[in-house]
């Protein structure tokens, strides 16, 4: 045990430094609601959110065949110079299929405006997402770096100093020129740009003229089968956003992109467990790694379903607090995306199972079926329900991907996961949500509920004896320090 203790301690400590960047970006960026609101409408939260969506497509599918075999591929290098090898050829392929997709957007801007938004009005924000996503993938590779690395401080210190540029250059743009969704988008991309320069400069010697095709043939060999499920888990994940434009209106989309964003602080947790975990997770005996999953699964479903629970209940003041009346709407639907962020959390730990045993190529499959499920749910929902049905398409549709691609996981890589604790997790934290959106308990009930969640887990015996003799020893120590 100890020594499962001391590996649940090294990814947490990692964790917690990657997501440091990571929630200082998610708190500037909720705090500047109050600002972003003040100067736009949901309209045009909607129309940066189409966007967003579509940006976000396009990098998973340029990154997704060099983005994981990376990891698997550096730490498999016999030596230092073929570690090198790998950065090298990632970094030109990464630069080469950027650049390319630059340039098609730019090109095509104004069929692709036509094709999102009706009409070429919005043709001059296209052209600048297509400039963030060149920014974007770039920065990432050069960022990966660090995390292979082991060198989360820098991580951090990368990511902190992308959100000050960024929100200095947003404010500016927004705020004293005024220039709406545009200064949004443009602001958003240069701290990116600025940052992915000096990361250039630092990495000058690592990065020299080298392509090596035979590392780059079995990078893609290993991870083009990724892509076809890469492709699905987008559609999963961004088709509600396309769906409700076209079916709704882009104010629907606009609300819906609020309560994304205030549920977002869910998916920091998780985007910082993500960065930490590939490494982590590759790097450990696959005796250790069978034993070590387990218990990961436990703690980022508690941790996970903890926060779900927080953001669920105190949405509507959050939404009240940080924006105007036009977007309190928002609100709704973020009990329902924050779980199904729980959900995602849940596929991310078990996923890892597959890619170590080498079988991920029929993984398109379950995310492919999950994709066709979502789809034919917002269809079926988002018409009577709209927002609140994009919602929950997208919860029922993750809960489906789970399920399949544990089923999977399961037949190539074993592991002892533990299930009666992670249906207490969640269905304690389901309860306590239900109990808080039936009755009018107001602000201080809801942070009441939130902070009986982890004494309700007790109540129902999901401690295990050795947590609850730390949890009595932190408590010890606790109240030893006040005195």
């Amino acid at each position: 045990m100890a020594s499962l203790a001391a590996q649940i301690q090294r990814l947490g400590k990692h964790s917690v430094i990657y997501g440091l960047g990571g929630l200082i970006q998610r708190i500037v960026a909720v705090l500047l609601l109050p600002v972003l609101t003040r100067y736009l409408t949901p309209s045009d939260y909607g129309a940066i959110e189409v966007l967003v969506a579509l940006t976000a497509v396009i990098f998973a599918l340029l990154r997704a065949g060099i983005q994981s075999s990376f990891f698997r591929f550096y730490f498999a290098a016999p030596d230092d110079r073929g570690r090198q090898t790998v950065v090298r050829t990632s970094f030109w392929f990464t630069m080469g299929t950027a650049t390319l997709a630059l340039a098609a957007g730019e090109i095509f801007a104004p069929q692709i405006a036509h094709a999102l938004y009706g009409s070429t009005q919005h043709t001059d924000l296209v052209r600048a997402a297509f400039v963030g996503l060149w920014a974007t993938m770039n920065y990432d590779q050069l960022t990966a770096l660090f995390r292979v690395e082991e060198r989360s401080v820098s991580y951090a210190i990368a990511s902190l100093a992308n959100v000050l540029l960024t929100v200095g250059a947003t404010i500016f743009l927004v705020v004293s020129l005024d220039k709406g969704p545009l200064g949004v988008i443009v602001g958003n991309f240069t701290g990116t740009l600025a940052i992915y320069v000096l990361l250039l400069a630092y990495r000058r010697t690592q990065l020299g003229l080298e392509f090596d095709r035979d590392t780059f043939r079995g990078m893609t060999a290993w991870g083009m089968p990724l892509i076809p499920s890469v492709i699905a888990l987008n559609v999963i994940d961004f088709a509600d956003r396309f769906l409700l434009s076209r079916i709704k209106d882009q104010h629907e989309l606009g609300l819906y992109a609020i309560g994304m964003r205030i549920s977002a602080a869910l998916l920091f947790l998780l985007a910082a467990f993500r960065t930490a975990w590939p490494a982590f997770a590759y790097s450990l005996p696959e005796d250790e790694a069978k034993r070590t999953y387990g218990y990961v699964l436990t703690y980022v479903t508690f941790f996970s379903c903890w926060g779900a629970l927080a953001l669920g209940l105190g949405a509507p003041w959050i939404v009240r607090l940080l924006t105007k009346p036009d977007f309190y709407d928002g609100a709704e639907v973020v009990p329902l995306l924050a779980f199904a962020f729980v959900v995602f959390g849940a596929y991310v730990v078990v996923v890892t199972s597959i890619g170590r045993a080498g079988r991920r190529g029929s993984n398109w499959i379950v995310t492919g079926a999950a994709a066709l499920i979502g789809i034919s749910l917002n269809f079926v929902l988002i018409p009577p329900f709209g927002k609140m049905g994009a919602a929950a398409s997208m919860l029922l549709a993750y809960f489906v991907m789970f399920l399949g691609i544990l089923w999977k996981a399961q037949r190539v890589f074993p592991v002892v996961y533990q299930w009666r604790r992670v249906a207490t997790l969640a269905s304690v934290a389901a309860a306590l949500m239900i109990v808080g959106k039936s009755f009018d308990l107001g602000l201080v009930g809801a942070i009441g509920l939130t902070a009986v969640y982890p004494f309700a887990l007790g109540l129902m015996g999901f401690y295990l004896p050795q947590e609850r003799q730390r949890i009595v020893a932190f408590a010890r120590r606790f109240m030893l320090g006040r005195d």
